[in-house]
C-alpha cells in the first residue's frame, strides 16, 4: 500500500484538496487498490477559504514522515490565513523531508509557493497561479524557481500547476507516478473522464 501525506494548510481550498481524496481513493477502491490518503494538518481543526471547516486525521506532530510515499498540497487563499501555515517552518520541514528523500510531491496553484519557500524549487521549472493580475509567479520566480507558463510543471519528481481548473489532472499525475499509465487510465474511465 502506498501512503500519500495530503498535506492542509490552515485556509486551504477544499475543492483542491478533494481531488486527490476522490482520485486516489477511486484507484483504492476500483483501481489496483494501491493507495491510502491520510489527512494531516498543523493543528486538529481547520477552515477551508470558505469558511468549510475540516477535522484532519493527524496532525504533524502525530506521524512519521518515512511512513509516507508521496505528499500532496493544495493551496488556499492569502485573505483566509493560507500563507501562515504553508509558510511555516513545521510545514516546509515536511516538504524539505520528502524532495530530500526523492519522492513523489504534487502541489496545485499557489501550494507551490511553499515547495519555493521551502527550497526546493531552486533552479527547477515550476509555475504557480496563473491569472494575468495574479503576482504569485514574480513571488515563485524570487524563490528561486524557473517559472514557467504552462498550466501544468513536473520537473523531476515534483509537480506544480497554475490554478484549481488542473486539479484533477494533478491528482491523476500523481498516481500515474504511484502506479502504472493503465491503472491511471482505467480509474479515469471509472469516474468519467
Amino acid at each position: 500500500m502506498k501512503k500519500i501525506l495530503l498535506l492542509l494548510a490552515n485556509g486551504f481550498e477544499a475543492v483542491e484538496a478533494s481531488v486527490f481524496t476522490d482520485v486516489l481513493g477511486w484507484n483504492k477502491w476500483e483501481g489496483d487498490g494501491s493507495t491510502e490518503v491520510v489527512t494531516v494538518g498543523l493543528r486538529n481543526q481547520l477552515t477551508c477559504t470558505w469558511n468549510f471547516t475540516v477535522i484532519p486525521e493527524k496532525t504533524v506532530n502525530e506521524i512519521q514522515l518515512d511512513e509516507f510515499d508521496a505528499l500532496a498540497i493544495p493551496g488556499g487563499f492569502e485573505e483566509a490565513g493560507f500563507y501562515e501555515d504553508a509558510f511555516s517552518t513545521p510545514f516546509l520541514r515536511v516538504i524539505q523531508h520528502f524532495y530530500s528523500n526523492q519522492k513523489p510531491i504534487a502541489s496545485i496553484c499557489v501550494a507551490s509557493l511553499a515547495l519555493g519557500k521551502s527550497g526546493i524549487l531552486k533552479g527547477k521549472k515550476a509555475t504557480t497561479y496563473n491569472h494575468s493580475t495574479s503576482k504569485r509567479k514574480e513571488q515563485l520566480q524570487k524563490f528561486g524557481a524557473v517559472v514557467q507558463n504552462d498550466f501544468i510543471v513536473q520537473d523531476g519528481n515534483i509537480i506544480t500547476s497554475s490554478n484549481p481548473g488542473t486539479a484533477f489532472d494533478v491528482a491523476f499525475l500523481l498516481l500515474e507516478k504511484l502506479t502504472s499509465k493503465k491503472n491511471t487510465e482505467h480509474v479515469k474511465e471509472l469516474m468519467g473522464f
